[in-house]
Protein backbone atom coordinates (compact mmCIF):
# COMPACT_ATOMS: atom_id res chain seq x y z
CA UNK A 1 0.00 0.00 0.00
CA UNK A 2 1.03 4.02 -0.03
CA UNK A 3 0.84 6.12 2.36
CA UNK A 4 0.38 10.03 2.05
CA UNK A 5 2.08 11.69 5.29
CA UNK A 6 3.51 15.07 6.09
CA UNK A 7 3.12 18.07 8.81
CA UNK A 8 2.38 21.39 9.13
CA UNK A 9 3.82 23.11 12.43
CA UNK A 10 3.93 27.30 12.46
CA UNK A 11 6.09 29.25 15.46
CA UNK A 12 6.11 32.17 16.58
CA UNK A 13 9.32 33.79 18.01
CA UNK A 14 10.03 37.28 19.26
CA UNK A 15 13.56 37.00 18.08
CA UNK A 16 15.73 34.57 16.16
CA UNK A 17 15.64 31.09 17.66
CA UNK A 18 18.36 28.60 16.86
CA UNK A 19 16.48 24.97 16.68
CA UNK A 20 17.00 21.44 16.54
CA UNK A 21 13.96 19.50 14.06
CA UNK A 22 13.74 15.83 13.94
CA UNK A 23 10.74 15.25 11.69
CA UNK A 24 12.59 13.42 8.67
CA UNK A 25 11.93 10.04 8.21
CA UNK A 26 14.04 7.37 9.78
CA UNK A 27 16.95 5.96 7.26
CA UNK A 28 15.56 2.29 7.58
CA UNK A 29 12.88 3.21 5.72
CA UNK A 30 14.65 5.16 2.74
CA UNK A 31 13.79 2.64 0.10
CA UNK A 32 10.49 3.27 0.55
CA UNK A 33 10.06 6.38 -0.03
CA UNK A 34 8.44 7.60 -3.08
CA UNK A 35 7.85 11.19 -2.79
CA UNK A 36 10.82 12.85 -0.12
CA UNK A 37 9.43 14.49 2.92
CA UNK A 38 11.99 17.02 2.46
CA UNK A 39 10.97 19.95 5.43
CA UNK A 40 9.94 23.13 3.23
CA UNK A 41 10.51 26.83 5.56
CA UNK A 42 8.04 29.28 4.67
CA UNK A 43 10.34 31.88 5.04
CA UNK A 44 12.48 30.24 3.79
CA UNK A 45 15.86 29.69 5.93
CA UNK A 46 19.32 27.58 5.60
CA UNK A 47 18.76 23.90 6.78
CA UNK A 48 21.96 21.96 7.20
CA UNK A 49 21.04 17.89 8.66
CA UNK A 50 22.90 15.76 10.90
CA UNK A 51 22.44 12.52 11.92
CA UNK A 52 22.81 12.19 16.23
CA UNK A 53 24.65 9.30 18.27
CA UNK A 54 20.86 7.17 17.54
CA UNK A 55 21.35 7.64 14.00
CA UNK A 56 18.35 9.94 13.81
CA UNK A 57 18.12 12.45 11.10
CA UNK A 58 18.38 15.65 12.30
CA UNK A 59 18.07 20.02 10.84
CA UNK A 60 19.36 22.41 11.80
CA UNK A 61 17.71 26.00 11.67
CA UNK A 62 17.55 29.28 13.07
CA UNK A 63 14.13 30.43 12.97
CA UNK A 64 14.00 33.93 12.17
CA UNK A 65 12.21 36.23 13.87
CA UNK A 66 8.53 36.11 13.75
CA UNK A 67 5.99 33.38 12.02
CA UNK A 68 8.15 30.34 10.35
CA UNK A 69 6.08 27.66 8.77
CA UNK A 70 7.98 23.95 8.62
CA UNK A 71 5.98 21.66 6.27
CA UNK A 72 6.19 18.43 4.47
CA UNK A 73 3.37 16.46 2.27
CA UNK A 74 5.24 12.68 1.26
CA UNK A 75 4.47 9.20 -0.12
CA UNK A 76 5.86 5.95 1.06
CA UNK A 77 5.35 2.48 0.48
CA UNK A 78 4.56 0.39 3.03
CA UNK A 79 4.03 -3.78 3.05
CA UNK A 80 0.27 -2.94 4.92
CA UNK A 81 0.91 -5.85 7.23
CA UNK A 82 0.42 -5.29 10.88
CA UNK A 83 3.58 -5.13 13.62
CA UNK A 84 5.15 -8.67 14.08
CA UNK A 85 4.14 -11.02 16.64
CA UNK A 86 6.86 -13.19 17.72
CA UNK A 87 5.44 -15.09 20.81
CA UNK A 88 8.31 -17.66 20.88
CA UNK A 89 10.99 -15.01 21.17
CA UNK A 90 13.05 -15.69 24.00
CA UNK A 91 14.82 -13.54 26.78
CA UNK A 92 18.10 -12.99 26.33
CA UNK A 93 20.38 -13.07 29.29
CA UNK A 94 22.46 -9.38 30.13
CA UNK A 95 25.55 -10.99 29.63
CA UNK A 96 24.94 -12.51 26.51
CA UNK A 97 23.42 -9.07 25.37
CA UNK A 98 25.16 -7.54 22.26
CA UNK A 99 26.72 -4.11 23.15
CA UNK A 100 25.00 -1.86 21.86
CA UNK A 101 21.74 -3.02 23.29
CA UNK A 102 23.52 -2.01 27.05
CA UNK A 103 22.60 1.49 27.03
CA UNK A 104 18.62 0.71 26.57
CA UNK A 105 18.87 -1.59 29.85
CA UNK A 106 19.89 1.41 32.06
CA UNK A 107 17.81 4.64 33.72
CA UNK A 108 17.02 7.68 31.37
CA UNK A 109 15.37 11.21 31.53
CA UNK A 110 11.87 9.69 31.88
CA UNK A 111 12.36 5.94 32.38
CA UNK A 112 13.43 5.91 36.26
CA UNK A 113 14.73 2.40 36.35
CA UNK A 114 15.87 3.24 39.76
CA UNK A 115 12.54 4.14 41.40
CA UNK A 116 10.42 1.05 39.34
CA UNK A 117 12.66 -1.98 40.20
CA UNK A 118 10.69 -2.94 42.91
CA UNK A 119 7.38 -2.62 41.64
CA UNK A 120 8.64 -4.37 38.53
CA UNK A 121 9.99 -7.76 40.14
CA UNK A 122 6.64 -7.86 42.69
CA UNK A 123 4.32 -7.32 39.38
CA UNK A 124 6.63 -9.29 36.67
CA UNK A 125 8.56 -11.60 38.71
CA UNK A 126 6.62 -14.37 38.44
CA UNK A 127 5.74 -13.75 34.37
CA UNK A 128 7.40 -16.20 31.71
CA UNK A 129 10.61 -14.40 30.75
CA UNK A 130 10.92 -13.28 27.15
CA UNK A 131 7.99 -12.05 24.58
CA UNK A 132 4.85 -13.08 27.49
CA UNK A 133 6.41 -10.79 30.08
CA UNK A 134 7.22 -7.81 27.75
CA UNK A 135 3.24 -8.60 27.01
CA UNK A 136 2.31 -8.76 30.70
CA UNK A 137 4.15 -5.12 31.05
CA UNK A 138 1.75 -3.97 28.07
CA UNK A 139 -1.35 -5.69 29.28
CA UNK A 140 -0.70 -4.26 32.59
CA UNK A 141 0.44 -0.25 31.71
CA UNK A 142 -3.15 -0.65 29.04
CA UNK A 143 -4.89 -1.67 31.57
CA UNK A 144 -4.06 0.75 34.50
CA UNK A 145 -2.91 4.34 32.81
CA UNK A 146 -5.88 6.26 31.28
CA UNK A 147 -5.25 8.34 28.41
CA UNK A 148 -6.16 11.28 27.92
CA UNK A 149 -4.33 14.64 25.98
CA UNK A 150 -5.88 16.39 29.16
CA UNK A 151 -3.28 14.18 31.14
CA UNK A 152 -0.15 15.13 28.56
CA UNK A 153 2.78 17.28 30.56
CA UNK A 154 6.70 17.73 29.19
CA UNK A 155 8.07 16.93 32.32
CA UNK A 156 6.06 13.89 33.33
CA UNK A 157 7.92 10.87 33.99
CA UNK A 158 7.45 6.79 34.20
CA UNK A 159 7.30 7.13 37.88
CA UNK A 160 4.73 9.84 37.96
CA UNK A 161 2.49 8.02 35.11
CA UNK A 162 2.62 5.08 37.29
CA UNK A 163 1.20 6.54 40.53
CA UNK A 164 -0.87 9.26 38.49
CA UNK A 165 -2.35 6.43 36.33
CA UNK A 166 -3.02 8.62 33.07
CA UNK A 167 -1.26 10.39 30.59
CA UNK A 168 -0.63 10.27 26.64
CA UNK A 169 0.77 7.75 24.38
CA UNK A 170 4.63 8.70 25.40
CA UNK A 171 3.47 8.25 29.10
CA UNK A 172 2.47 4.68 28.19
CA UNK A 173 5.47 3.88 26.35
CA UNK A 174 7.87 5.45 29.11
CA UNK A 175 6.23 3.32 31.82
CA UNK A 176 6.82 0.17 29.93
CA UNK A 177 9.83 0.87 28.92
CA UNK A 178 10.66 1.31 32.54
CA UNK A 179 9.36 -1.63 33.37
CA UNK A 180 11.13 -3.94 30.76
CA UNK A 181 14.73 -2.44 31.77
CA UNK A 182 13.82 -3.01 35.32
CA UNK A 183 13.38 -6.89 33.95
CA UNK A 184 16.50 -6.72 32.04
CA UNK A 185 14.79 -6.00 28.85
CA UNK A 186 16.47 -3.64 26.93
CA UNK A 187 13.89 -1.40 25.28
CA UNK A 188 14.45 1.97 23.23
CA UNK A 189 11.71 4.55 22.82
CA UNK A 190 10.46 5.76 19.52
CA UNK A 191 8.47 8.49 17.95
CA UNK A 192 6.69 8.78 14.10
CA UNK A 193 3.34 8.38 12.29
CA UNK A 194 0.64 6.40 13.18
CA UNK A 195 -2.68 6.94 10.57
CA UNK A 196 -5.57 5.20 11.44
CA UNK A 197 -4.95 2.48 9.05
CA UNK A 198 -7.85 -0.81 9.77
CA UNK A 199 -9.33 0.48 12.28
CA UNK A 200 -12.09 3.22 13.07
CA UNK A 201 -10.88 6.67 12.81
CA UNK A 202 -10.91 8.33 16.18
CA UNK A 203 -12.52 11.82 17.35
CA UNK A 204 -9.20 12.89 18.48
CA UNK A 205 -7.11 14.94 16.00
CA UNK A 206 -4.33 13.67 14.42
CA UNK A 207 -0.90 13.44 16.16
CA UNK A 208 2.83 11.92 16.19
CA UNK A 209 2.97 8.37 18.18
CA UNK A 210 4.92 7.03 20.94
CA UNK A 211 5.47 3.70 21.09
CA UNK A 212 8.86 1.45 21.51
CA UNK A 213 10.53 -1.40 20.88
CA UNK A 214 12.10 -4.56 22.96
CA UNK A 215 15.29 -6.62 22.16
CA UNK A 216 14.28 -10.05 22.18
CA UNK A 217 16.29 -12.98 20.71
CA UNK A 218 18.25 -10.65 18.65
CA UNK A 219 15.74 -8.77 17.65
CA UNK A 220 14.22 -5.88 18.02
CA UNK A 221 10.26 -6.00 17.98
CA UNK A 222 7.58 -3.28 17.99
CA UNK A 223 5.41 -2.85 20.69
CA UNK A 224 2.41 -0.47 21.77
CA UNK A 225 0.55 -0.15 25.33
CA UNK A 226 -1.14 2.49 24.58
CA UNK A 227 -2.80 0.89 21.44
CA UNK A 228 -2.68 -2.80 22.50
CA UNK A 229 -2.87 -4.27 19.15
CA UNK A 230 -0.88 -4.78 16.01
CA UNK A 231 -1.13 -1.60 14.12
CA UNK A 232 -0.31 -1.15 9.93
CA UNK A 233 1.13 1.51 8.74
CA UNK A 234 4.06 2.73 11.05
CA UNK A 235 6.19 5.29 9.59
CA UNK A 236 9.21 5.73 12.04
CA UNK A 237 11.06 8.77 12.39
CA UNK A 238 13.23 8.47 16.04
CA UNK A 239 14.69 6.01 18.67
CA UNK A 240 16.13 7.11 21.68
CA UNK A 241 16.31 5.92 25.65
CA UNK A 242 13.17 8.10 25.67
CA UNK A 243 11.20 11.17 24.15
CA UNK A 244 14.40 13.60 25.56
CA UNK A 245 16.24 11.75 22.74
CA UNK A 246 13.55 12.49 19.67
CA UNK A 247 11.97 15.35 20.76
CA UNK A 248 10.12 16.78 17.42
CA UNK A 249 12.10 20.23 18.10
CA UNK A 250 14.37 22.10 20.66
CA UNK A 251 14.39 25.05 20.42
CA UNK A 252 16.85 27.48 22.19
CA UNK A 253 14.96 30.94 23.07
CA UNK A 254 11.43 31.98 23.73
CA UNK A 255 8.95 30.50 21.05
CA UNK A 256 5.39 29.90 20.43
CA UNK A 257 3.70 27.04 18.83
CA UNK A 258 0.80 28.80 16.67
CA UNK A 259 0.13 25.83 14.77
CA UNK A 260 0.48 22.25 14.52
CA UNK A 261 -1.35 19.57 12.38
CA UNK A 262 -0.23 15.56 11.43
CA UNK A 263 -1.63 13.69 8.42
CA UNK A 264 -1.08 10.21 7.32
CA UNK A 265 -3.73 8.26 5.28
CA UNK A 266 -3.73 5.43 3.07
CA UNK A 267 -3.66 6.36 -0.77
CA UNK A 268 -6.95 4.31 -1.96
CA UNK A 269 -6.13 3.98 -5.84
CA UNK A 270 -8.79 3.35 -8.52
CA UNK A 271 -9.13 -0.33 -9.39
CA UNK A 272 -7.45 -1.16 -12.96
CA UNK A 273 -9.60 -2.63 -15.82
Amino acid sequence: MKIRFGYEIVYECPQPTPMIVTLSVHYTRVSDIIVPDYMIADPPVPIAAYRDTFGNWCSRIVAPKGSLRLSTDALINDSGLPDVVAPRAKQTPVEELPDETLQFLLGSRYCETDRLSQIAWHLFGKTPSGWDRVQAICDYVHKHIEFGYQHARPTKTAWEVYHERAGVCRDFAHLAIAFCRCMNIPARYCTGYLGDIGIPPPDEPMDFAGWFEAFLDGHWYTFDPRNHTPRIGRILIARGRDAADVAISSTFGPNRLARFKVHTDEVVEANKA
